[in-house]
C-alpha cells in the first residue's frame, strides 16, 4: 500500500489551464483513450493488462493504452501533465489530492452506471454534493494486531470489536513485562495517528469550512495523551527505537509485542512468525474509526472521450474480472460492496479474522486534507506530538503551538 500521500502543491495553479470549457468528442467509433498509473508498478503491471484485455474484449471499440510510472516519479508527471494539457484520459489520485483537484476542475463529473457496486464509504469519498469526481480503485485499512500467546499465557480475553481503548489500556498494562522486553502495545505517535484516534475520541482536525484547525479542544488533548501516554508504560521510547523505520513490524515478529495498530500490508510479513496472531477492528472510545488509506481513478475534465473513458474507469474499479484479479495476486482489496465476491480472501488463511478487514469500514476516518499546505500540515502536528513524547512539551502546550503554526500555513 502506498501510505505516503502524494503532496498537492501546484494544483491550485493549474486550475487556470484547465479547460473547463471544452467539449467532448461523440464515442461513435473506435476510440483509443489513454490511462496512467502508478498502481501496478512494481509487481502488477501484469495484473492491470490482464484487466486491459478483458475490458478490450468486452468493448471492442476501444482501446486502453497503459502508462505505468514508480510512485516517486507520478506525482511530479501528473503535475507536469496537467500544466501542459496533456494529461491522460484516466488517471490514478490519492484520496489527500480528490479536494483540491475536484476544486480545480481538473476531474470530470461522472456518470456511475452502478453505483451499488461500490461500498458506500469509499465511494463517498471521491463525490461532491452527491456527484463522483473519481471511482475508488482499491483500499487498505488499519487493524489491531495482537499475539494470541501472549494473551493466552496472562489468561487474557483477546480484542474484539466491542473493545475501546479502556479495554485495550488494561490489556496493555497487564501484558507489559519491561524487564522481560515485552511491551503490551505499540501505536505510532503522527499525524496519521492523531487525526484517526481524534475521530475516536468525537473530535475533528479541521473546522468544516477547512480554514482552520479544530482539534485543540478537550478531546483532542485527550486523544493526544492517549498516543504519547503510552511511550515508556505500554510501548518503547524514542530513546529505546520507537519511531524507526520497522521497529514495531520487528519487536512484534520477535514475540516482544502483544499489540500492534498497523495495516493490513502487514499480514505477509507476519505470516510466518512462530507464535498465533490475529486481528480486530481497533478499539474506539466513544466512536469507532478506523483509518483507510485508498487509490482512486479520475476522468479529465479535458478528456475527449469521457464515455470511454467513464466505462474503463469503472470497469477498473468494480468489475468481476478486476475482483478476481486483485484476489488472486494480493494486490490490495476491490472497493467492492458484494462481500460474497470477496469470499476467497476471507480463507486464505492467517489471520483468521480477515473480516475485520472489512468491519473496520463501517466506521472509518478519512485523512483530513487541505488544498494548501498539506505536507505541511502533517509534518507540524507529528513534530509537535514528538515533543510532548519526548517531555519537552506538555501535550496542551503541543498541541497550542500545532494549531499557531498551521494556521499559519493553511491560511486560518
Amino acid at each position: 500500500m502506498n501510505r505516503t500521500l502524494l503532496a498537492t502543491a501546484g494544483i491550485v495553479g493549474i486550475a487556470a489551464l484547465v479547460l473547463t470549457g471544452c467539449t467532448t468528442q461523440a464515442d461513435d467509433g473506435p476510440v483509443t483513450i489513454t490511462y496512467t498509473n502508478f498502481i501496478s508498478n512494481d509487481g502488477n503491471e501484469e495484473n492491470l493488462q490482464a484487466i486491459v484485455d478483458a475490458f478490450e474484449a468486452e468493448n471492442p471499440d476501444i482501446t486502453v493504452e497503459v502508462t505505468t510510472l514508480p510512485y516517486g516519479d507520478y506525482g511530479t508527471a501528473l503535475q507536469t501533465d496537467l500544466a501542459a494539457g496533456t494529461v491522460s484520459d484516466v488517471f490514478d489520485i490519492e484520496y489527500s489530492n480528490y479536494a483540491a483537484y475536484q476544486a480545480n476542475g481538473v476531474l470530470a463529473p461522472l456518470e456511475v452506471a452502478n453505483p451499488e457496486a461500490y461500498r458506500q464509504s469509499l465511494l463517498e469519498a471521491y463525490s461532491t454534493d452527491g456527484t463522483s469526481y473519481a471511482l475508488p480503485s482499491s483500499f487498505s485499512d488499519v487493524v489491531l494486531y495482537y499475539n494470541a500467546d501472549l494473551f493466552d499465557a496472562a489468561g487474557l480475553e483477546y480484542p474484539n470489536s466491542d473493545w475501546t481503548w479502556a479495554d485495550e489500556k488494561a490489556a496493555a498494562e497487564a501484558l507489559t513485562d519491561q524487564a522481560a522486553g515485552v511491551w503490551g502495545d505499540h501505536q505510532p505517535i503522527s499525524f496519521y495517528e492523531y487525526y484517526k484516534v481524534l475521530a475516536q475520541n468525537g473530535g475533528q482536525f479541521l473546522n468544516d469550512d477547512k480554514t482552520a484547525v479544530a482539534f485543540n479542544t478537550p478531546e483532542g488533548i485527550e486523544a493526544a495523551e492517549w498516543l504519547v501516554n503510552k511511550s515508556g508504560t505500554v510501548m518503547p521510547t524514542i530513546e529505546q527505537g520507537q519511531g524507526t523505520a520497522d521497529f514495531d513490524t520487528n519487536l512484534f515478529k520477535d514475540g516482544k509485542l502483544a499489540m500492534l495498530h498497523t495495516g493490513i500490508w502487514v499480514f505477509g510479513s507476519v505470516a510466518d512468525v512462530p507464535f498465533n496472531w490475529d486481528i480486530a477492528v481497533e478499539p474506539g472510545n466513544t466512536v469507532q474509526a478506523s483509518a483507510v488509506f485508498s487509490n482512486a481513478v479520475g476522468v479529465s475534465a479535458t478528456s475527449e472521450h469521457i464515455e470511454a473513458a467513464t466505462k474503463w474507469a469503472e470497469f477498473l474499479t468494480s468489475s468481476d474480472v478486476m475482483v478476481q484479479t486483485r484476489l488472486d495476486a494480493g494486490w490490495e482489496l476491490p472497493p467492492i460492496s458484494d462481500e460474497a465476491q470477496l469470499a476467497t480472501y476471507l480463507d486464505k488463511g492467517k489471520p483468521a479474522n480477515r473480516q475485520a478487514v472489512f468491519d473496520s469500514l463501517d466506521g472509518i476516518a478519512l485523512p483530513p486534507v487541505v488544498a494548501n499546505g498539506q505536507t505541511e500540515m502533517q509534518d507540524i502536528i507529528g513534530e509537535e506530538l514528538v515533543e510532548a513524547q519526548a517531555g519537552r512539551k506538555t501535550v496542551e502546550e503541543a498541541l497550542a503551538s500545532a494549531e499557531e503554526r498551521i494556521n499559519a500555513v493553511i491560511g486560518g
